[in-house]
């Protein structure tokens, strides 16, 4: 349902020096599915639709995250502020176990760890920060 007072927020974007990579690794890290059209070309064959512009969506068909081709970004230096976040993800899960289990996907899918907090004291969230393969900063915490 949609209500005309307000924009409806279509999809989160990614500038990235290569959007196939990068729409993979957050596929799999995820869960996600291309959008028709968006899926990976065969083996041994030309992507007829080019790699700028790559779209996945959610198991109801949503779209959610997209990614665009561009020939240049520096990555992130956080925490270093020489080259800001300018964006990350926060995505959560229910327990500790469930942390452990999707810190070593990402790492697995080429993520990239920045800082680890998961075993922080009882007062703190238990929160590991990553980079994805391009370099953006995103953030896998328990939902207490």
């Amino acid at each position: 349902m949609s209500d005309a007072s307000y924009p409806t927020l279509a999809q989160t974007v990614f500038d990235t020096t290569d959007a196939r990579a990068l729409a993979e690794f957050y596929r799999q890290l995820l869960g996600f599915a291309y959008r028709p059209g968006d899926e990976p070309p065969a083996p041994g064959t030309d992507d007829p639709r080019g790699r700028d512009w790559l779209v996945l969506v959610d198991p109801a068909g949503n779209r959610v995250i997209a990614f665009q081709q561009v020939d240049i970004l520096p990555p992130s230096t956080w925490p270093d502020p020489a080259v800001p976040q300018q964006l990350h993800l926060d995505l959560t899960v229910p327990d500790r176990a469930a942390l452990d289990v999707q810190h070593e996907r990402a790492m697995a899918l080429g993520a990239r760890l920045l800082v680890d907090e998961a075993d922080a004291d009882a007062d703190a969230e238990p929160i590991r920060v990553y980079a994805d393969p391009a370099g953006h900063p995103f953030c896998i915490f328990v939902d207490e």
